[in-house]
């Protein structure tokens, strides 16, 4: 099964790696477009010194990947060196057989697909438990230790090197570039967090022991209960506390005001829940009488 798993990821990274180059070859590198990242340094370098942007790219990768090989352990450096390879072998295979190719000569729609590309690669690649190499292991090495966005530091990061470009970019390609940076950190933000947003349920009913039954029994979701006192009658009761998904939330609320109408229900969205049921299978345990 983990075998299994690993060749899964491996292919995920592959593609990821594959619709980078896209993005960079038909949107990018035709348009003139300056972008961030490995590749907006490898194509400062190749401005001023000449040298093939998938050459640079090559040795840069192989550098950070030691780098993330020492501080992000085992497992991560297996994925990320099939990045580390993968990305500047699609991008000079596609600049070969393809580099003449251009899908439109709009500098607009560059940008905005460009960014797409860009954006949903990290994405895939990250969720694969790996990166795209070079600049993306830095953002994943300060979020291990300080949990700043991923995405919020590549914004930075790229900032600083479309400034580099502005040297030999003319002002419409950099107030392009700024927004193709855009795109792809607002693209990468909303992929990582798809899936992971759950809805926080809080419950305070006379019938709380059947609410929490009716919510195990048909929802098949957990519930704990949170021992409180209301504030004007100074009541003892139970607050229900429960996790579910976006699909299961109008069947919890609809199963509740069944149960009793005039249950007050707390609704609060959670970005994400690791645990039982959740980030790891549910399990399902005997009653102890």
């Amino acid at each position: 099964m983990k075998k299994r798993r690993l060749v899964f990821d491996i292919l995920i990274v592959i593609f990821g790696n594959i619709l980078y180059a896209i993005g960079i070859v038909f949107f990018i590198m035709p348009s003139g477009l300056i972008t961030g990242g490995t590749t907006g340094i490898a194509m400062s370098i190749n401005h001023f010194t000449g040298l093939p942007v998938s050459y640079f790219i090559f040795f840069f990768n192989i550098t950070m990947f030691v780098l993330g090989f020492l501080i992000l352990g085992r497992n991560f450096a297996l994925t990320t060196l099939v990045s580390t390879f993968c990305y500047p072998i699609a991008l000079e295979l596609l600049q070969k057989t393809l580099g003449d190719f251009q899908l439109t000569n709009d500098i607009f729609l560059c940008t905005l697909f460009g960014g797409l590309c860009i954006g949903a690669a990290i994405a895939i690649v990250i969720r694969a438990g790996a990166s795209t190499g070079g600049m993306d292991i830095p953002p994943l090495i300060l979020n291990k230790y300080t949990r700043i966005s991923v995405s919020v530091s590549l914004y930075i990061a790229d900032c600083v090197i479309l400034a580099f470009q502005t040297a030999f970019s003319d002002k419409e390609k950099v107030l392009y570039g700024i927004v193709l940076v855009l795109v792809y950190s607002i693209v990468l933000d909303r992929l990582l967090m798809l899936g992971t947003n759950k809805m926080q349920l809080k419950i305070v009913s006379d019938r709380s022991e059947v609410i929490k039954e009716a919510i195990i029994s048909e929802i098949d979701r957990g519930v704990t209960l949170l021992h409180g006192k209301t504030g004007y009658l100074e009541k003892e009761t139970d607050i229900l506390l429960s996790v579910v998904s976006n699909r299961e939330l109008y069947k919890v609320e609809k199963l509740v005001h069944q149960i009793d109408e005039d249950a007050f229900v707390m609704i609060s969205r959670v970005s994400e829940v690791r645990g039982r049921g959740f980030s790891v299978g549910k399990k399902y345990l005997q009653k102890q009488s």
